[in-house]
């Protein structure tokens, strides 16, 4: 099924609406108008936010499930792809800044996101909160400083990311580790003394464990730092909502880039600490070593959704910087450049106030 792109007019003075983030409603940004966004029917929420079967979806070869054509460019710098609206014909990437032209893009087929989150926090608050943080760092350049001023310093965007539920079974092979305690002896300033030393004796264990997974979340977008992403976190996904344009209007969306299967073998990277940790407690004693385990995933279910953003990029010293924003909760993530003027006049300083102090010193 293809999903057109929507304009929505201002019944006042004809302008196109924007979503207004934390009101659930569109709004005029020229004369303040709002139109409701219609709330979701149960049903259609409970679609919305029902997971996938993963297997029976690979099977089908995505050719079946609803697909959004939309209007998606590359970006000539990073990679990025973007999705545009059909009436636009230009933009900047929302990730470095360059600019990106619509007779570049490609007709882009994806799989239809089965919710989105809308963006809880206004454009204002997200820049108070970014102007928060860029005030705590020490030896930032002046242009870093006055970033979040910047009229176009901040841009909401919606990243795409993947959940995947899944049960496990994971056979492994290790050992057990129990402590013991031998009393030695020694001399000590001429002195014979005992201490007790600690060693381990070690049993082989072999076992099974079972371990459950919901809602493991995983970022299809490679334009931004993982490190990033992964710090944004944690999304508040019981605020998903049934995807709809409406929620979208403003604002930028990204087409994923990182594909189903990929995705699922990220979040297997990410359920495998929980997995040797049950292995360990299953072995019991002082220590563990586990020598093999093979997880086998069992019931596997997905679904694609959308997660607000505010980000801002700027260049300094022939680099792009960006700083995000969590659209939902504020939380602040970033690139930092450092001042090499600032720093060198701080070095200067401090060499100032010792050399003072040296030469104090040497007076009295």
């Amino acid at each position: 099924m293809t999903m057109s792109t929507h304009v929505y007019p201002c019944t006042a003075c004809g302008a196109k609406l924007e979503f207004a983030p934390g009101q659930l409603a569109l709004r005029c940004p020229y004369c303040g108008s709002e139109n409701a966004v219609a709330q979701p029917a149960a049903q259609d929420t409970a679609q919305a936010l029902e997971e996938l079967d993963y297997a029976a979806f690979l099977a089908q070869a995505v050719g079946n499930e609803p697909a959004i054509e939309r209007q998606t460019v590359k970006c000539p710098g990073c990679g990025a792809a973007s999705q545009l609206p059909a009436n636009v014909t230009a933009d900047r990437c929302p990730f470095c800044a360059i600019p990106l032209i619509a007779g570049n893009a490609y007709a882009g087929r994806t799989i239809a996101p089965r919710a989105v989150a809308p963006f809880d926090i206004p454009e204002a608050r997200a820049r108070t909160q970014f102007r928060d943080w860029i005030k705590g760092l020490w030896f930032a350049p002046n242009a870093l400083k006055q970033a979040y001023r910047a009229a176009s310093g901040l841009k909401g965007i919606y990243l795409p990311y993947w959940t995947y539920d899944s049960d496990t079974v994971t056979p492994y092979r290790g050992e057990r580790g129990v402590y013991y305690y031998v009393t030695e002896r020694y001399v000590e300033n001429g002195e014979t003394k005992t201490r007790e030393v600690q060693h381990t004796r070690w049993h082989p264990a072999a076992g099974q464990v079972a371990v459950g997974f919901d809602d493991v979340l995983v970022p299809a977008s490679q334009s931004l730092p993982g490190d990033y992403l992964n710090h944004l976190e944690p999304w508040k996904l019981t605020g998903l909502q049934p995807y709809r344009e409406d929620y979208l209007a403003g604002f930028t969306v990204e087409a994923y880039q990182i594909g189903l299967e990929d995705g699922f073998t990220a979040a297997r990277a990410r359920m495998e600490p929980q997995i040797r940790a049950a292995i360990c407690r299953d072995i019991g004693g002082d220590e563990q070593r586990i020598h093999q385990m093979t997880p086998r995933y069992h019931q596997i279910r997905f679904k694609h959704i959308l997660l607000p953003v505010w980000l801002s990029t700027y260049q300094y010293a022939d680099k792009t910087w960006r700083f995000l924003v969590n659209g939902q909760t504020g939380e602040v993530q970033g690139e930092r450049p450092w001042s090499a003027w600032k720093i060198a006049f701080a070095v200067v300083a401090v060499l100032l106030v010792v050399g003072g102090l040296i030469y104090l010193n040497q007076g009295q």
